[in-house]
C-alpha cells in the first residue's frame, strides 16, 4: 500500500464537507542557533511519506471530490549554501504521489478559497497532546490560529482519525520494520562481540549505535537505554554514564529505524559473559512469560488480555521462587504493561481496547526488577499479528540464555 492508498483510506472515514491541514513541523531551537534534530509529524508522514521540515498538506472533500496539494518552501539559494539543497517539486511530487504542488507562501490563500466555495463543516488537525504539562505542538498551534480566523468550522482530531488506519500496517510498511528489526539484530549481536566488564553504558550504546549507522539506519526509534545492574530495574534509564561491574546484567532496550519505522527490542546481557545462578533462574522466568504472550497473540484478543497473560505467568513463576506469596503481588517486581503497537513510533498509534487484527504489530515485553538482588530482566520481540496468530520478527535476536552464553563465549575465544 502506498501513501496514496494512506490518503485514499482516510477519506473514505471522514464525511463530505471536511477539510484536512497537516503540517511537517518545524525545526526547534536548542540554544543559540542550533537545533533538535528535526522529527517529523507522524500524520502528515503516514499521509505523505516526506520527511522535511517547513511542509504542508491540504486535502478538502466537498463537491463530490477530493482535492489534494502540497505545500513545501520555495529554494533559498543563499540557504542552502548553508544547509544543502531544499526539495524541488518534482522530488515532493515523485515521493507522495499528490500532483499539486505549491510553495508554502500560497497555503493561506488556498485555504481562504477552500472555505469561501465550498461548505466546509469540519477541519482536521492533528490535535494530539501526550501530557498537559507538555508545550503546545506545531499543529495545534496553527489550529488555535484556523479557529480564531474560521471560527464557524468544527475541528476534529487528525490524530484520532488516522490510529484505526495506522493500526493495521501495509505490507510497505511491514517490510520497513523487518528491515529495522534486521539492523538492531547486528547492532545487539556486535554488543556481544565486544561486551566487557569495566566499559561504560554508554560505550555498549556507541558499539550498538555505531553498528546500525553503518548499516543505514539514520535514526533510532528511542534513545537507547543501556542499564547494567540497579540501572536495570528503572524502565526508561537512558543516562548510561556507568561502569559495568563485573557479575552484573546489561539491559539494552533499544531500536533502529528504517524509513521512518520503528523496530523495538530488549536484550539482557551477563557482562561476564555467563549468568550467575539467580540470573538465569530470574531470566528463565521472563523468557517463559515471553513465550506465553508470543503464542496468545492472535486476532481478537487485545493488549490487556495479552498483559494478563504475562501476569499470570511471572506471579506463579515469583511464588515458586520464593519471591512473593500471592500472584497478586507481581505488581512489586512487574509494574508495567507488556505491550503496545509499533509502527511510525515506537509506541504507535492505537486506542486501548482495540481488538488486534492482522497486520498489527505490537511488541512482547515482559520484565522483572529485583532492586535487591540488582537484577533487571527484560526480553522485548516484535511480533507481526497474522490470519491465525503471530510471527516473532525478532525471532534471529538470540534470547535463550545458553544461546547468548554460547555466542558470547565464541566471541571471546
Amino acid at each position: 500500500m502506498s501513501v496514496q492508498e494512506h490518503r485514499a483510506r482516510l477519506y473514505e472515514t471522514i464525511p463530505e464537507g471536511s477539510m484536512v491541514i497537516s503540517y511537517a513541523g518545524v525545526p526547534i531551537h536548542t540554544n543559540e542557533d542550533d537545533y533538535y534534530p528535526f522529527e517529523v509529524n507522524s500524520q502528515f508522514f503516514y499521509l505523505t511519506g516526506l520527511e522535511r521540515e517547513n511542509m504542508a498538506f491540504l486535502a478538502v472533500k466537498a463537491g463530490g471530490t477530493v482535492h489534494e496539494m502540497l505545500f513545501i518552501e520555495a529554494a533559498d539559494p543563499l540557504q542552502e549554501r548553508w544547509t544543502g539543497k531544499m526539495p524541488t517539486k518534482e522530488e515532493a511530487s515523485l515521493v507522495s504521489g499528490l500532483k499539486d504542488v505549491r510553495f508554502t507562501e500560497d497555503l493561506s490563500s488556498a485555504v481562504g478559497r477552500f472555505m469561501g466555495r465550498y461548505n466546509i463543516e469540519q477541519v482536521y488537525f492533528d490535535l494530539y497532546r501526550c501530557a498537559v504539562p507538555d508545550p503546545e505542538d506545531y499543529n495545534a498551534m496553527k489550529a488555535r490560529e484556523f479557529a480564531r480566523l474560521y471560527p464557524a468550522a468544527s475541528l476534529r482530531d487528525l490524530h484520532r482519525a488516522c490510529v484505526p488506519l495506522r493500526e493495521c500496517k501495509d505490507a510497505g510498511e511491514i517490510a520497513q520494520v523487518r528491515q529495522a528489526v534486521d539492523i538492531t539484530r547486528q547492532g545487539l549481536e556486535h554488543v556481544m562481540r565486544t561486551l566487557r566488564p569495566g566499559q561504560t553504558e554508554y560505550q555498549a550504546q556507541a558499539a550498538f549505535e555505531y553498528t546500525c549507522r553503518a548499516l543505514g539506519a539514520m535514526r533510532f526509534a528511542f534513545p537507547t537505554i543501556s542499564a547494567s545492574g540497579r540501572n536495570g530495574c528503572m524502565m526508561h534509564y537512558n543516562t548510561n554514564r556507568a561502569e559495568i561491574r563485573p557479575g552484573s546484567l546489561l539491559l539494552m532496550d533499544l531500536g533502529a529505524k528504517h524509513g521512518n519505522y520503528c523496530s523495538d527490542i530488549t536484550r539482557t546481557f551477563p557482562a561476564d559473559g555467563k549468568y550467575t545462578p539467580l540470573q538465569k533462574e530470574i531470566y528463565l522466568l521472563v523468557l517463559k512469560a515471553n513465550l506465553a504472550v508470543a503464542a496468545a497473540a492472535r486476532p481478537g484478543v487485545t493488549l490487556k488480555d495479552l498483559n494478563d497473560v504475562a501476569k499470570s505467568v511471572l506471579g506463579e513463576g515469583l511464588v515458586s521462587l520464593g519471591l512473593i506469596s500471592d500472584p497478586a503481588e507481581v505488581g512489586k517486581y512487574y509494574m508495567h504493561s507488556v505491550s503496545h503497537s509499533i509502527g511510525i513510533d515506537c509506541h504507535d498509534a492505537s486506542f486501548v481496547g482495540d481488538v488486534l487484527q492482522p497486520g498489527w504489530i505490537v511488541s512482547d515485553e515482559p520484565g522483572l526488577y529485583i532492586d535487591e538482588e540488582e537484577i533487571g530482566i527484560r526480553i522485548e520481540d516484535d511480533l507481526l499479528i497474522t490470519e491465525d496468530g503471530c510471527e516473532v520478527l525478532s525471532r534471529e535476536i538470540p534470547k535463550d540464555p545458553d544461546e547468548i552464553e554460547a555466542f558470547m563465549a565464541a566471541a571471546r575465544s
